[in-house]
């Protein structure tokens, strides 16, 4: 067992969530018990990932989309069901959006590129002023077909969708996971190849003129990469039992 308060602000410094302008209230969104003894992690904080935790005894559930997007008008109809699973249980809700995005160690964007063996080693795609993506580069030349089908066997996606507008040998790759299409034009100016979740019509259309190469892997597969990579961290330094819940949406 472990004490809520100590896991909190452990997640917030390492995360540093302070730093980030984000929608999403980050950090501890729904307060439950005080002593932590399982930790479910989730990309999204719906009704069934906290059914889920609830049927796993979890004493914690941290998302990376929380309940809380600037704030609450009302206590009711979904927010309220949602609200109410949580607090029946005593569940306390820990949200991580961008801070989880961005982390250089364990963040989503992080995780994208060493996936494909390549080390974070460049920030990019500015996002209201704080760079939230990065680069990685090749050694040698990798062709696109490869990387896509490198990130179909390892990410849990049905499919993985490659846009090949540019170059088909890649050596330079951005990753922005879940909705990165604000940095096209950055990525353009950037990298040989752009990795992101989604994958919209506007997006196509501004690729297509940037003659940029870009793989959409999935809004939630490319998300799953950040909660399960803080999976290992919080078990090895608080001692506690921790559980991945798989809630896909094939988007």
């Amino acid at each position: 067992m472990v004490k809520r308060d100590e896991v909190v602000t452990f997640l917030d410094e390492y995360l540093n969530i302070a730093i980030y302008p984000d929608k999403s209230r980050n950090g501890l969104q729904v307060e439950g018990k005080e002593e932590i003894d399982t930790i479910a992690f989730a990309v999204d904080a719906c009704l069934d990932t906290i059914m889920k935790a609830r049927t796993f005894k979890a004493d914690m559930l941290i998302v990376h989309h929380g309940l809380v997007w600037g704030g609450i008008d009302y206590v009711r109809g979904l927010i309220a069901r949602r609200l109410k699973a949580l607090l029946k249980a005593d569940i306390n809700l820990y949200v991580a959006h961008v801070p989880l995005d961005a982390h250089s160690e364990v963040g989503n964007n992080a995780q994208l590129l060493k996936l494909l063996g390549l080390e974070p080693k460049e920030a990019f795609g500015e996002y209201k002023g704080i760079k939230i993506g990065f680069i990685g580069e090749f050694k040698d030349p990798k062709p696109l077909p490869l990387i896509a089908q490198i990130l179909a066997e390892k990410l849990p996606v049905d499919y993985v969708r490659s846009y090949e507008f540019g170059l088909q040998e890649i050596k330079r790759v951005g990753a922005i996971s879940g909705a990165g299409g604000f940095a096209l034009e950055e990525a353009a100016e950037k990298v040989d190849l752009f990795i992101t979740g989604e994958f919209t019509h506007a997006d196509y259309r501004t690729a297509e003129d940037l003659r940029l190469s870009v793989i959409a892997a999935g809004h939630y597969a490319t998300e799953t990469l950040g909660v399960k990579a803080l999976m290992p961290i919080l078990r090895e330094r608080f001692g506690v039992r921790t559980i991945f819940i798989d809630s896909p949406t094939g988007l």
